[in-house]
């Protein structure tokens, strides 16, 4: 039986093309990004928010982004702020992104949950997440889906998605043609409004309805005319993600 997690991990896969540079977090986007190389897209260029470029670890999965094993087979050993600028310079064309909070334009929180002053959680911050976010011409982001993480508004906005909608990203100087591109969560695939730029269903997984993807958020959510159900990962592509994770420390 494959779970919710599998499910998401190869959904981001298949949405990578052949020849791309990414960047890649830890967790789900590593495993997402190791089973492209592994199956459709072998000229991947993996670019690490610690500060590799090129590595492709053979053993076990990194478990932080700073790690040894993410200069693995690398191209270059550097530091954030050199990879970050990549991203400011327009090299990079995918991210990969998670959040404790997302909102109708895909703006993300990553930083607290509740009042500044006195929140009730501090996060872990952005990390390399607004440069992403800001620089990189498609992310991805993967989360799961609740009411309390698809929210009405952030309670911190770490990393822009389009901000209030329209070309609100224009207006405060982001680059054009940037932003997000997918959101994918246990129930699953959202893209965005080309013209209000507001999340938007496009595909479901077997077994989830319309109705779930409006009870676990806090703000409607529109269904593109001719949103469709995912087809179920095919037994070679469960069994490549597990061979990359054999002790569960991802997929559980």
């Amino acid at each position: 039986m494959i779970n919710e997690t599998e499910k998401m991990i190869i959904a981001g896969a298949k949405l990578l093309p052949t020849d791309t540079a990414i960047y890649v977090g830890t967790g789900m986007p590593l495993l997402a990004s190791i089973l492209a190389l592994k199956t459709h897209a072998p000229n991947l260029l993996f670019v690490y928010e610690g500060g590799g470029v090129g590595g492709q670890p053979s053993g076990r999965l990194p478990i932080q982004v700073s790690e040894s094993l993410t200069y693995e087979q690398g191209t270059i050993v550097g530091s954030i702020d050199y990879v970050m600028s990549l991203a400011q310079a327009g090299w990079i064309q995918y991210g990969f992104l998670g959040g404790a909070q997302i909102d109708i334009y895909g703006n993300l929180n990553t930083t607290i949950i509740g009042d500044w002053e006195k929140p009730k959680v501090r996060l872990p911050g952005s990390g390399g997440g607004a440069d992403i976010a800001s620089f990189c011409e498609k992310t991805i982001i993967l989360m799961r889906q609740d009411k309390y993480k698809f929210v009405k508004e952030v309670d911190f906005l770490t990393s822009p998605g389009y901000l209030t909608g329209d070309n609100s990203r224009d207006d405060v100087g982001l680059p054009r043609n940037t932003g997000p591109y997918r959101v994918i969560t246990q129930l699953g695939i959202y893209g965005f409004d080309e013209v209000t730029k507001k999340l938007t269903l496009l595909q479901l997984f077997e077994g989830c309805t319309l109705d779930d993807v409006q009870e676990n958020s806090s703000f409607p959510i529109a269904i593109a005319n001719d949103w469709s159900y995912l087809p179920p990962p095919t037994a070679e592509e469960v069994t490549a993600l597990r061979k990359l994770d054999p002790h569960g420390l991802v997929i559980g």
